[in-house]
């Protein structure tokens, strides 16, 4: 008996006459088109599963199986289940309504990292329990947010931060990837306070980083060209990880705005240098033309920002500074693609909502600039859907066996519920960018690596069985900019660590997720 075999006998395989073994099986999954998500071939074979783990994978003729449950998945594509790098999925698994994470379940997602951006709940241990309490619907990968560091110990005012400063962010950085098991640190370097620190203050922190085995995951200081450019941003990055010494991921890269277009052969040059060069970096990205963002991060000067939306409101209502705020929204919204690329997806005056900042100002009698603010009078959040990329550099970016698929999914853009069956159906089914090994691999497998997620992402014996079947006719997006909020169709199976999660295409109101925890096989 080979050794794949011999490992069987630890789930207590046992032999009948002939020889063959039998194994005691709770799901088996026949007659599919199986992609493993780390080789290129497709093939037949049939998935055991047994508890939360994969137990076989090979042919039916070469076992005797007893499976409790038996999936015909005929006409069906089987992978493993795909691993979400970027989203704001914490803002919904602390809530036990939405903890079921359906937008990402029915994408085919079963992990998702949360705490990008630099934002991230605090003190992680409090939400780790959390959710084991009350149940997840995905497994979760916790970040530690360089924002949330920086308001604990400094707040949100606009200054460089002391060496003193950096020792107690250090410290916290240390605790919370202690605690909680965090798997590293996000930066939203773009976004204030995170904007207002120097390069020196993220070097140390990444050191520290680096010294409990994390990954540095940025949202780069620009993606246009609105304080240092695109270019030298992506610099400041890789600068970090070659100081540092960690592994760096760029996430949601991207060239926005007409700026910066075509800056993607420039960008793809440096990271491929730098890696020859022994720098770890990868990136993701999501499929959409659009990106979003808050209304206040998108147009208003950061200085300006600087304590909050209240502040920003006081500064512009100061005779001595309207005029120079109002001048440099002016240039940040035609840095966006002008007044009618920005769409209002999220605010709490329905006046407002799915009308572009244009169509906001000429009803309004206002200038698109003045409409900003206006806008950001409401009470609650603005968020804007921001058609600002070319499709050159999103297939550019998307070629690249180092950039891995990312939602960003966040509310109110239908990258949260269709990032992953977008990228299949546009680009692997009609644009034909890549093939569909390669979107398997890089949604799953790469992903796992990046973030050194053990036994995950991959259809391997051993592994964690987290497994989908979708059907590759009807697997797509059906979210769009008016209204975000519809689930894929499509997905047929989704078993998160062993367990049912979806069947027949219906939600099975399972909360199987975990929270996976840094050097933990859990």
């Amino acid at each position: 008996m080979n050794k794949r075999l011999l490992f069987l006998g630890t789930f207590f395989l046992t032999m009948v006459s002939c020889s063959k073994p039998i194994i005691e099986a709770d799901i088996l999954i026949r007659n599919g088109r199986v992609y493993n998500g780390f080789e290129d071939g497709e093939t037949n074979d049939v998935i055991v599963v047994k508890g939360d783990k994969i137990l076989f994978i090979g042919g039916e003729k070469d076992v005797s199986i007893k499976a409790k449950k038996i999936i015909d998945a005929t006409g069906l594509i089987v992978s493993p289940g795909f691993i979400d790098p970027h989203t704001h999925a914490d803002r919904d698994l602390n809530k036990p309504k939405t903890s079921h994470n359906l937008p990402f379940i029915m994408q085919g997602v079963t992990t998702v990292v949360a705490g990008n951006d630099g934002d991230s709940f605090f003190p992680a241990r409090t939400y780790v329990d959390k959710y084991e309490k009350q149940g997840i619907g995905t497994n979760a990968i916790l970040l530690i947010g360089h924002e949330t560091m920086r308001k604990e110990v400094i707040g949100l005012s606009d200054r460089v931060a002391t060496d003193n400063e950096i020792t107690e962010m250090k410290k916290l950085l240390k605790k919370e990837m202690n605690d909680a098991g965090n798997f590293g640190m996000s930066t939203g370097l773009f976004y204030a306070p995170g904007s207002y620190s120097e390069t020196k203050e993220v070097i140390e922190l990444a050191k520290t980083c680096a010294e409990n085995g994390g990954i540095y995951d940025t949202h780069l200081r620009d993606e246009s060209s609105y304080t240092v450019g695109l270019i030298a941003a992506v610099e400041e990055a890789l600068e970090i990880g070659r100081q540092a010494k960690l592994p760096i991921h760029i996430s949601h890269i991207k060239c926005l705005g007409v700026d910066v277009w075509g800056q993607s052969d420039t960008i793809i040059s440096m990271v491929e240098k730098a890696r020859k060069n022994g720098v770890e970096i990868t990136a993701n990205q999501y499929p959409y033309e659009a990106s979003a963002t808050g209304l206040r991060a998108a147009t208003t000067p950061k200085w300006a920002q600087s304590g909050g939306t209240d502040s920003l409101l006081i500064r512009f209502d100061d005779p001595k500074l309207k005029q120079r705020i109002l001048k440099e929204t002016k240039n940040n919204i035609r840095r966006r693609g002008g007044p009618e690329s920005l769409l209002v997806v999220v605010t709490a005056n329905p006046n407002y909502r799915n009308k572009t900042l244009l169509q906001i100002a000429q009803e309004l009698n206002l200038s698109p600039e003045e409409a900003v603010y206006k806008v950001l009078r409401t009470k609650g959040i603005a968020r804007v859907a921001s058609f600002n990329m070319s499709n050159y550099d999103i297939q550019q970016f998307m070629k690249m066996d180092w950039v891995t698929t990312g939602s960003d999914g966040n509310t109110g853009h239908p990258r949260k519920y269709g990032s992953f069956p977008r990228k299949y159906n546009k680009y692997v089914k009609e644009d034909r960018i890549l093939d569909l090994p390669n979107f398997i691999k890089n949604s799953s497998s790469k992903t796992a690596e990046i973030f050194k997620i053990p036994n995950r992402g991959k259809l391997k014996e051993g592994y964690f069985a987290d497994i989908i079947l979708f059907n590759p006719q009807t697997f797509r997006d059906r979210a769009d900019y008016k209204n975000a909020f519809h689930y894929a169709e499509g997905l047929e199976y989704s078993i998160i660590n062993g367990k049912l999660a979806v069947e027949k295409g219906e939600y099975t109101d399972g909360l199987f997720g975990r929270v996976l925890r840094k050097n933990n096989a859990n």
